[in-house]
């Protein structure tokens, strides 16, 4: 299990890399939940999502030789943007597998950076061309099965532990395969051990809900229009720290995700992707289970959505 001396290790390693983003009230949110709501804006992290945390933590750990020889990512956007683009900065050649179906903003961002990018026809065929790339020679940076990437991402958590100013009673994290969420709740078990912590999915990529139901990982069916939560299974080891950690991992329609993007722009006055938009449909139904004593933490995780897509999905759901 990563414990909080990982993630405070992991903390000192990236600082200088990345941003500490803002913790702040929303007074928007909470007018609109009906309780006081505390954002943690990691959308406004460098490469628009919390993942430059983790691939700058496994990049900076890595020696020489693995240096030399270059790294592999496998994503469905937000990650393979944080790796292209950090090895970039820290002269790491990088290649990223992404499936076709990845954002066409997030391939473009990833070879701008100077990434060699590599399509595939969906997320199991992209894991599996990654197995064999490693095979080459190249250093694995996944995207959640690794302790150092999972320390990382707790860096998220251990901020806003630190910087957010109301008792918090329930903190809510999406969870794609699992990292962030992970080392998150890891985080705020050490240092806020009262908060409860609570996981979101959409319909179509509930690779952790189906993991807590099966006892343990599973392969799952990916079609949510949120590809950056799209992993076809979590991992062991963040299916340990989500068990042992997290109260419940709720799933919500892709619809109600893509109408917390607009919530989120209309209230929040922020621009997010689906992974983030499906946090307000899950506080909803928090607050209702809760009660007006609760007091909501939201990790907005990532805005890497483009107007085009806002504006094909709000068409496809028939939101106005």
């Amino acid at each position: 299990m990563i414990g909080i001396t990982d993630i405070e290790a992991a903390a000192e390693r990236i600082a200088g890399h990345v941003v500490r983003t803002p913790t702040l009230p929303s007074p928007g949110l909470s007018g609109l939940l009906g309780v006081p709501v505390t954002v943690k804006l990691e959308l406004l992290q460098r490469t628009g999502s919390f993942k430059a945390r983790g691939a700058a933590a496994k990049l900076l750990s890595l020696d020489e030789a693995e240096r030399a020889a270059g790294v592999v990512a496998v994503s469905g956007g937000n990650h393979g943007i944080a790796v292209a683009v950090m090895a970039a900065a820290l002269d790491v050649k990088a290649t990223v597998v992404m499936p076709r179906s990845a954002p066409a903003r997030a391939i473009e961002i990833a070879e701008e950076a100077g990434a060699s990018v590599r399509l595939t026809d969906g997320m199991g065929s992209a894991f599996a061309l990654v197995n064999d790339l490693r095979d080459e020679g190249l250093t694995l940076v996944h995207p959640f099965d690794d302790p150092v990437v999972v320390a990382g991402q707790g860096t998220v958590g251990l901020e806003f532990a630190q910087d957010a100013v109301d008792e918090l009673t329930d903190v809510v994290v999406s969870v794609g395969g699992g990292g962030l969420i992970s080392g998150v709740a890891a985080a705020l078990r050490a240092l806020r051990p009262r908060v409860r912590i609570w996981g979101v999915e959409t319909e179509g990529a509930e690779a952790m809900a189906e993991a807590l139901k099966a006892g343990g990982p599973v392969p799952v069916e990916v079609s949510s229009i949120s590809t950056t939560l799209s992993a076809p299974s979590v991992a062991p080891l963040t299916y340990e720290h989500v068990a042992a950690l997290v109260g419940e991992v709720l799933v919500v329609p892709d619809r109600e995700a893509v109408r917390g993007c607009l919530e989120l722009a209309e209230h929040a006055k922020v621009w997010t992707e689906p992974a983030a938009g499906c946090l307000l449909p899950a506080a909803r139904r928090i607050v209702e289970r809760v009660g007006p004593d609760a007091r909501l933490g939201l990790v907005v995780c990532g805005g890497n959505a483009s107007a085009a897509d806002m504006a094909s999905w709000a068409e496809r759901f028939g939101l106005r």
